[in-house]
């Protein structure tokens, strides 16, 4: 498993193009700006780019996507709860396009040796999910967790479609699988989910207002 971080935008959200070595398919997970700069990557390395994986519909992780649609013809995963999800105003609203596929609780999105499980954590928005990536054969495994979790902190709540109870309740869900995993999230530094345990204050208040 390759993974890739392009850190893109005005707000520095991280794109990540996750790629099976073997083959060299890969998917996108949220392309929030510069597509030139991954297309570019995709050709450079001779990558078939299969499908777009969106963590939220917010528009600085979702803002390349049609570029990179029309010229890889990668299909485009989403939550449905995130079909048009607003910050504020119109402006910043989502559409899906036509032909997105809606993924849920449980789908696994399946890239030859790769499986994206999907993991619905709401919190941020409604439709935000944590992509559960594992690689047969490997033992490899990481958690693509978009805004809920981040290195020492997690998303905010204050937008329309935001809850502190639930991105609580996402945080000890994620906080309670078994083992460690690398932790890609969709602002700042890559983590793990141990370091996150132990160190997190916010993952450490979740579990605590649960007792």
């Amino acid at each position: 498993m390759l993974i890739k971080c392009f850190t893109v935008g005005s707000y520095e959200t991280n794109c990540y193009i996750v790629t099976d070595e073997n083959t060299l398919k890969c998917a996108v997970i949220d392309p929030g700006a510069e597509a030139g700069l991954l297309l570019d990557y995709l050709e450079d390395n001779r990558l078939n780019c299969q499908c777009v994986l969106l963590t939220h519909g917010h528009f600085d992780h979702t803002g390349a996507v049609e570029e990179l649609r029309e010229e890889t013809g990668a299909a485009l995963y989403m939550h449905r709860a995130d079909d048009g999800v607003t910050i504020g105003g119109d402006y910043y609203r989502y559409r899906a396009p036509e032909g997105t596929l809606f993924y849920k609780e449980g789908d696994v999105i399946r890239l030859d040796s790769l499986s994206f499980t999907v993991l619905e954590t709401p919190g941020h928005t409604p439709g935000s999910v944590t992509l559960l990536c594992t690689q047969e054969g490997s033992g490899e495994r990481a958690l693509f967790t978009g805004d809920t979790m981040f290195r020492g902190s997690c998303g905010r709540t204050d937008f329309p479609g935001g809850s502190i109870e639930q991105m609580y309740a996402s945080l000890r869900r994620l906080a309670a699988l078994k083992g460690d995993y690398e932790v890609y999230p969709g602002h700042m530094d890559a983590t793990s989910l141990d370091r996150e345990r132990r160190t997190n204050m916010f993952v450490l208040d979740a579990q605590r207002s649960y007792r």
